[in-house]
């Protein structure tokens, strides 16, 4: 059960934008990790939560923009996404959840 935890911190949340959608087109599902996570990492939590073979797992760090907020200037946070690509055959519908 507490391997469970640690993939559940690994993995936050899927990335639903119009890249991560083209992204699944060619057998890919893109999520934001936690900034910590390693490669191997990432891909055993993708494994042992969905239940799929993962091919590569590829990342990304997004520096967080400066934004105003009433005039005074804040930064929105760093983000890490991992572009899981998946085996011939396996499919992870993200619409669904966890």
């Amino acid at each position: 059960m507490s391997a469970k935890a640690e993939h559940y911190d690994v993995i936050r949340k899927p990335v639903i934008t119009e890249k991560a959608t083209m992204a699944s087109e060619a057998n890919a599902v893109v999520f934001e990790v936690a900034p910590e996570a390693n490669k191997p990492q990432i891909k055993e939590a993708v494994e042992a939560l969905f239940g799929v073979k993962v091919k590569a797992v590829n990342t990304t760090i997004t520096k967080g923009k400066v934004k105003r907020f009433r005039g005074k200037l804040g930064t929105r946070k760093d983000v890490k996404k991992a572009y899981v690509t998946l085996e011939e055959g396996n499919t992870i519908d993200i619409s669904t959840g966890l």
